[in-house]
């Protein structure tokens, strides 16, 4: 009996329909964060059970954490929503996938689930893998791009000849911003610190502002719009850059819409709408070797902890997406 205890806690042996997750029972920082063995969820109406190679992970994993989500996330929860991984089964009402399908994405509309074996998704919120990445590099990419996609063009609006700043652009997000900018034929000016000047150049920049020697007020004014990945004191001066009539957009915080109103523009905060639609779009750009991916930090799906360390800056990692590998 004590031997197929430890096999089922060390993952030789699984009960039928048992599953390791990475949960929270409480709001709090990294350590709340509990390795469990739960059941494996049934896909319901316009659902998939995906079996996930990987999942990606990001700043909101961190804010959900920790209690700060923009949406209500009742506990107790598994982390995650970038993933990838095969098709293990489909709910009713569900086309287009089938079981054995590869696929990446999101989970759900509240970005909980992937830090797990198997993960629910809905089926409106994944699409065929990309075809030249492996897991790790698919899971590394679904919030982050569709962020940046849609802050150039389903919120700011943005058309060939425009011109955008974008903030932070060495970023995650950024760094897909600059990359569907320069596809689109924009004039795209970036802030970056001094070490990834090139790297943001050679990503499609035309102007690359030093953010901590150089003010970008003075290499941008009349721009159509501003993409804004950092917030702060740098989202407030981006207001006077702005052409009247122009658009602030933030992935991070809501803009002041005093300033907004003083300077004649639109200003707001959006959360990201992941679908099918971007996806498949963004995956046929990578398999075309139009968009180039960047992963950092590489962990186990038992480092689940450090990995949230990561994010909160008690613990180094290399600059890029971490991904959290599951399985062998």
């Amino acid at each position: 009996m004590e031997t197929n205890r430890i096999e089922r806690e060390t993952g030789n042996v699984r009960e039928n329909g048992a599953m390791k997750a990475y949960r929270v029972h409480e709001f709090g920082g990294p350590e709340v964060i509990r390795a469990e063995e739960i059941e494996r969820p049934a896909p319901a109406e316009g659902e998939v059970l995906v079996k996930v190679a990987a999942a990606g992970v990001g700043p909101w994993d961190a804010w959900i954490r920790a209690g700060k989500s923009a949406l209500p996330q009742p506990l107790p929860l598994t982390l995650g929503s970038d993933l990838s991984g095969t098709v293990e089964t489909i709910g009713p009402g569900v086309s287009g996938f089938k079981p054995g399908d590869a696929v990446y994405g999101v989970t759900n509309p509240r970005f909980i689930g992937a830090y797990a074996e198997y993960a629910i998704a809905a089926a409106g919120m994944i699409a065929p893998k990309p075809r030249t990445i492996d897991d790790v590099g698919a899971a590394s990419i679904p919030v982050i791009a569709v962020t940046a996609r849609q802050a150039l063009f389903d919120h700011a609006g943005l058309k060939a000849g425009q011109t955008v700043l974008i903030h932070g652009a060495a970023g995650n997000v950024g760094a897909y911003a600059v990359q569907f900018a320069h596809m689109a034929r924009l004039k795209v000016i970036a802030t970056a610190s001094a070490a990834d000047i090139a790297t943001v150049r050679a990503l499609g920049a035309d102007i690359v502002v030093d953010y901590r020697s150089e003010r970008f007020e003075d290499k941008a004014s009349n721009v159509d719009a501003v993409i804004d990945l950092t917030g702060g004191e740098t989202q407030q001066r981006s207001f006077t850059v702005l052409r009247r009539g122009g658009k602030l957009v933030s992935a991070v915080s809501q803009p002041d819409q005093e300033l907004a109103k003083k300077h004649g523009v639109d200003a707001f905060f959006f959360l990201v709408n992941v679908t099918t639609e971007q996806l498949t779009d963004i995956a046929a750009m990578v398999d075309a070797g139009k968009l180039v991916t960047n992963v950092g930090t590489v962990l186990p799906l038992a480092d689940a902890i450090k990995a949230h360390e990561m994010l909160e800056g008690t613990r180094s990692h290399a600059r890029g997406k971490i991904v959290l590998k599951v399985g062998a």
